[in-house]
This record gives structure tokens, C-alpha cells and sequence, in this order.
């Protein structure tokens, strides 16, 4: 499989990568979207220093990311129930 070299900007420095042609479009926009909660960060919280900037940003981006897996995992059980529910319903049902 071929790789890419590519550069994302993060808190104006440049990290280098190779990435799957596949994988390119994702990281660049991840760097993008990086970018603009710095900029949220920084004009929301008044933070200068860039380390804690990007402190603040991992930290809030895990906790969205653990919310989303608890409502996922929610979301799921209540699936696999109604699912259930409605196989209990179909296995009384004769045909013919």
C-alpha cells in the first residue's frame, strides 16, 4: 500500500505524517476543525499559552467522546430489546 507524506499544522507547528491515501482527507480536516477549537479556546478562556490550550482541548474531546459512547451503548441496548420484543412477536405468528 503507497503513503503520502503530509504535514498537519497544529498550534503553528507543522507534524509530518504518512498516511493512506484514504486516510488523508480525515487528518486534514481533523487538523482544521483542531485549529478552530484552538481558536474557540483562546478567545473563550482568554489562554495564550498553547500547551494548555491543547490541554483543554484534549480534555473536553475526550469527555465528548465518552459522552457519545454512553449514549451509543444506550442507543444499543434499547435496540437489542426491541429487537428481542419483536422476535418473541414474530415467533408466535403461524403462517400457512
Amino acid at each position: 500500500m503507497s503513503e503520502l507524506s503530509i504535514k498537519i499544522r497544529i498550534a503553528d507547528r507543522d507534524y509530518p505524517m504518512r498516511v493512506a491515501p484514504q486516510e488523508e482527507e480525515r487528518l486534514r480536516m481533523a487538523g482544521r476543525l483542531l485549529g478552530e477549537r484552538i481558536k474557540e479556546f483562546r478567545e473563550q478562556y482568554g489562554i495564550q499559552d498553547k500547551q494548555d490550550l491543547l490541554a483543554m482541548i484534549a480534555l473536553s474531546t475526550m469527555a465528548d467522546s465518552l459522552k457519545v459512547s454512553k449514549e451509543k451503548d444506550g442507543t444499543d441496548a434499547a435496540l437489542t430489546e426491541r429487537l428481542a420484543r419483536l422476535d418473541e412477536l414474530l415467533s408466535g405468528v403461524v403462517l400457512g
